[in-house]
């Protein structure tokens, strides 16, 4: 299980590492803030088109080659631009990251299941998240660090060294997990299967979620800079949020698993934290950056764990690369689109209505799901 947590934490690592500090440093890449939205939505808009179809070939000849080929793949784009450094290179390489981490984390995902019997998925995907989180955590306080040591180019150097190390570690000790049979599927089956409600409630939780972690990632840095903060004290106020959520999961996993907590409460309770985080972002100063980033963090520590594990209960076991591609298609719309509704918003207002906005439409989520599970009884 150890490779497959440090593959969480790498994509956590590398995507967030580098959006919290696109708006602090590269002033020559980025100019605007609709050009930080779009950089941001770059990485999971590759993710969006590619992860379905590299769950569904994981599938096929199992999830372990498309694990090690993603982490390698991941390690090349970093090394990129860490001996390229020019700004036409860092679109390039983020959409090349994008798709790399489409192929390893779905991966990792259907592995983690796999490997871990039904009645401890809460907790395993607890612990995967957990993992992933500290990624998060570490990403923008040591980004910041390395940004300010060395710039990005520092930065993708690292990057690169890492998912090296990984893809090695996978290699000598993730086990071989032979594909399983599987029973023909038409588009007509694969379709209901993903119309279900028992796929949809958690993949749209997981959409609002990411969506207000990566605004909160990528957004509450420009909100901290405006109050006076420098690159590295907004690294370590967003790292707040990815802290709290690492310290939810685990314990949102064991709840989950030991029946003292439901999947309706749990995602109806994340979503309402996550919409009342991004309510305290519009607040000015060091106080609403703070606020906004521990509420955001506790409301996606909860949803992360409880949806995949509702998803892994749901989809047949030889399925699972496909669905958790497809769920992971689901975040990745939120991932991307969060940040480019804010950056519109902001665009055309300010970037408190941008929040605003956002936190409107999570805590509309509640009522859709809670209406979509009892009709499911």
């Amino acid at each position: 299980m150890w490779p497959l947590y440090a593959a969480g934490f790498t994509t956590a690592f590398g995507a967030h590492g580098i959006a919290a500090n696109l708006g602090a440093d590269s002033g020559d890449a980025v100019t605007s803030l609709l050009v930080l939205g779009g950089l941001l939505a770059l990485y999971d808009g590759a993710e969006v088109v590619l992860k379905p179809l590299f769950g569904t070939i994981a599938d096929r000849i199992g999830a372990r080659p498309v694990l090690l080929g993603g982490l390698v793949a991941f390690a090349v784009a970093s090394a990129l631009y860490a001996l390229a450094d020019s700004p036409g290179w860092l679109w390039a390489v983020r959409l090349g990251q994008g798709a790399a981490a489409s192929a390893f984390s779905p991966a990792a995902s259907a592995l983690v299941a796999r490997l871990n019997p039904a009645a401890k998925h809460g907790r395993a995907f607890g612990s995967y998240g957990f993992h992933k989180s500290v990624g998060y955590t570490l990403g923008p306080l040591l980004g910041g660090v390395l940004v300010w040591a060395g710039g990005l180019r520092l930065l993708f150097t690292v990057l690169a060294v890492l998912g090296a190390a990984v893809a090695v570690w996978a290699l000598i000790v993730v086990p071989v997990v032979p594909p399983l049979p599987r029973a023909r599927q038409t588009v007509l089956d694969l379709a209901r299967r993903l119309a279900d409600r028992a796929f949809l409630v958690p993949t749209a939780a997981l959409a609002g979620a990411t969506a207000a972690l990566s605004v909160g990632v990528g957004f509450l840095p420009v909100s901290g800079a405006v109050a006076g903060l420098g690159t590295v004290a907004t690294g370590a106020a967003v790292s707040v949020l990815a802290a709290c959520a690492a310290v939810v999961q685990p314990r949102a996993g064991r709840a989950l698993d030991a029946g003292r907590l439901t999947v309706r409460a749990g995602l109806t309770a994340g979503l309402l934290l996550a919409a009342a985080g991004l309510g305290c972002a519009m607040l000015p100063g060091l106080a609403g950056v703070l606020s906004a980033a521990a509420l955001i963090g506790v409301g996606t520590g909860l949803i992360t764990p409880l949806a995949f594990a509702a998803l892994a209960a749901s989809t047949p076991p030889e399925r699972l690369g496909q669905t958790m591609g497809a769920a992971e298609l689901g975040r990745e719309l939120g991932d991307a689109g969060g940040p480019l509704l804010v950056a519109g918003v902001a665009a055309a207002a300010t970037l408190t209505y941008g929040y605003g906005v956002l936190a409107v439409l999570l805590a509309c989520g509640p009522v859709v799901a809670v209406g979509l599970l009892r009709g499911r009884g």
